[in-house]
This record gives C-alpha cells, sequence and structure tokens, in this order.
C-alpha cells in the first residue's frame, strides 16, 4: 500500500508529521513575517461564515445574494424567467436554497438582469 510522499520513507513522513503537529493545532498563525498571514474579513464583507447567501433574509441580504447569483449566471442568459434560471444555477451546482426559492417564484415573470432577480428573492414572501 502507497503512503505519503514517494521521495521519503514512511517513517519519515510520520516524523515531518508529528513535527508540525503543534504548529498546525496551536490556534496562532504560524507564519513568522506578518505580512504572510491572511486578512480577516471586512465589516462589509458578505456574510460567508453561515454558507452560502440564502434569499428571504430581507433587504440586508441583497448584496449576498446578488453576488451568489452573479458568480453564477451569465448575462447571456438574461432576460429569462425563473424555469430557464433555475435550470441554469442547477447545472452551475448553485446553493439549494438558492435554486428553490426561484422555483417558488411565479412562472410568469421575466427577469432582465441579476439585480431585479435579486430584488424578487430577497424581498420578503408575503410581498411575492
Amino acid at each position: 500500500m502507497q503512503r505519503g510522499s514517494d521521495r521519503l520513507s514512511a517513517h519519515r513522513d510520520d516524523e515531518m508529521k508529528h513535527e508540525l503537529q503543534g504548529l498546525l493545532r496551536s490556534g496562532h498563525p504560524t507564519r513568522t513575517e506578518e505580512w504572510h498571514d491572511p486578512e480577516p474579513s471586512a465589516d462589509d464583507d458578505p456574510l460567508v461564515a453561515g454558507g452560502p447567501a440564502a434569499p428571504g433574509m430581507g433587504t440586508a441580504a441583497l448584496p449576498a445574494v446578488r453576488q451568489e447569483l452573479a458568480r453564477v449566471l451569465s448575462r447571456g442568459l438574461f432576460p429569462a424567467g425563473p424555469r430557464e434560471l433555475a435550470g441554469a444555477l442547477r447545472r452551475a451546482y448553485a446553493p439549494d436554497a438558492l435554486v428553490e426559492s426561484l422555483e417558488r417564484m411565479p412562472r410568469s415573470a421575466r427577469y432582465a438582469t441579476v439585480q431585479e432577480l435579486a430584488e424578487a428573492l430577497s424581498e420578503p414572501a408575503r410581498h411575492r
């Protein structure tokens, strides 16, 4: 059974894992230079800690929903209805919450831009 890298022996691989284990589990940056460390998220960054953006969270989620839609949908798809857009989202492996909320939209609706679609998805369900 092959294990680890081909250049080193299994014993050396285990030795190296043991040496790095303290650094990886320490809970603080492992870089000696500060500029190597990743920057924390800014206050105005979209929410990413809770997973993908989910529609129906109110107008506060509008930028996050718009960004998620723009990441997946291209301009060439518009104008389109919910069925075509839901199919495109599924083919692009978009989050299920996004696809399901789009499938609940009225079939007669047409969306000309990602912004229009994001606004329709972000508004509370009682306004639909």
